[in-house]
């Protein structure tokens, strides 16, 4: 779908969609747990759904009711997995990351597919500690042939590559009769989602011990399921609203936990250091325009907040710098190269660096055509940044964000954004 974006300003209040980093570790665990559990969410998006059904695949029974705002989702798990079964994570990296682990814990041979911009991306690293524990990977790419079940050991594995890899094998090293321990080569970027990761394995009564060097997991340990469980409000995705407001609107977004393991959390903070108006009451996070200046990001532990962080930077005065964010080219697209590819056909300043971006910034953009390049994250960008253009954006490729969040221009228009379908190819 191609829409015509007009350059208005946004205002007003919103609640936050789930986080769907939540409701994947939920429902994960609740697959693993003896018994029935059950959990609250908002959105239903292409993510979500292809967890749901890898999980089906593996023989959980799950039962998805509900509609926009309001679903319900209820898990009977550790059911009887079927061999050879082909579990497809369409464009998902968190759905093949986080249960690739989990499968090869739980039968002996399987394939994890996924389409084709899921398979461009590799999984070397996850691969190789999985086959030290017993579980032969036919490739480092998608599809991945899984033969031989994961066994309790030591297993060694980078901590700066991917955070979910980690999370992956968290989920997976209880069910084995075995002790094991995680080992991480490298420090661990994007701590926060593995912290989320500990703390569903707590809320499901599974016990990990924090080591010097990464993680002790006990084997022999049991999923107890969760009666009810309401999933949190997202601060990744809230973050766009909250970088509108700081490009001169008016926005404040209800239903986020201020103490969340979200690390994306920390976006408030980011543009009050720029320069925006930012205040807090309640679960709500307001955020007004205002004199927006350069500042210097590390992105580390924020990755997803990087592009649309540049989005605000480019029209703030003066250089801002975003580095430490080298992940960013292995994500639903190269972010970096995609990003800068955005700024620039809207008449932004921005060069491209290994790991980030130089930006200096112009109070307001032109505007032109940009491709939403397949990325959710882009097409949310562009979104956001078409009020701070002189012409409006033209987006090619918007369906895009159904990827993570199906009614974001359904808020959009919500919060006074005007926009019109040029084709719905």
């Amino acid at each position: 779908m191609d829409i015509n974006i007009q350059n208005t300003k946004l205002c007003g209040e919103i609640r936050a969609i789930s986080a769907k980093s939540d409701v994947h570790r939920f429902l994960i665990a609740a697959a693993l747990a003896h018994g029935r559990s059950k959990i609250s969410f908002t959105t239903l998006s292409a993510d979500i759904s292809a967890t749901v059904g890898v999980l089906r695949t593996l023989g959980a029974e799950i039962t998805v009711c509900g509609g926009d705002g309001d679903y319900t989702a209820t898990v009977l798990g550790a059911r009887p997995v079927p061999q050879d079964c082909v579990l497809d994570a369409g464009e998902c990296g968190t759905t093949a990351r986080l249960c690739l682990p989990v499968a090869a814990a739980l039968t002996d041979g399987f394939t994890m597919a996924g389409k084709a911009g899921l398979a461009a991306r590799p999984f070397a690293d996850l691969c190789t500690a999985m086959q030290s524990g017993g579980a032969d990977c036919s490739s480092d790419r998608l599809p991945i042939r899984v033969r031989g079940r994961l066994t309790a050991g030591d297993y060694t594995i980078r901590g700066d590559v991917s955070s979910q890899y980690i999370s992956g094998l968290l989920f997976a090293l209880p069910l084995l009769g075995g002790d094991s321990r995680i080992h991480l080569s490298t420090p661990l970027a994007s701590a926060g989602y593995v912290d989320m990761t500990l703390d569903t394995l707590s809320r499901f009564g599974v016990t990990v011990e924090k080591a010097a060097d990464g993680y002790f997991v006990p084997g022999g340990q049991t999923y107890r399921p969760v009666a009810a469980y309401a999933a949190e409000g997202d601060w990744s995705n809230a973050a766009f609203w909250l970088c509108a407001g700081a490009l001169g609107g008016d926005i404040c977004v209800r239903g986020l936990h201020l103490a969340s393991r979200q690390r994306d959390r920390v976006i408030s903070e980011l543009l009050q250091a720029a320069g925006a108006d930012v205040s807090f009451a309640g679960d709500g996070v307001r955020v007004r325009g205002g004199a927006l200046h350069a500042i210097n990001v590390d992105g580390r532990d924020v990755p997803d907040l990087c592009p649309v962080l540049a989005c605000v930077l480019a029209c703030a005065d003066g250089e801002s710098k975003i580095s430490g964010s080298a992940r960013l080219r292995l994500k639903e697209s190269d972010r970096i190269a995609s990003t800068t590819a955005l700024l620039c056909a809207l008449g932004g300043e921005v060069t491209p660096t290994p790991d980030g971006f130089i930006l200096h910034g112009k109070s307001i953009l032109p505007g032109g055509v940009c491709d939403a390049a397949n990325d959710h994250r882009i097409a949310m960008c562009a979104a956001v940044l078409a009020c701070r253009t002189a012409g409006g954006v033209r987006l090619l490729g918007a369906q895009a964000v159904n990827k993570s969040y199906p009614t974001f221009f359904y808020d959009f228009q919500k919060l006074g954004g005007t926009y019109s379908v040029i084709t719905n190819g």
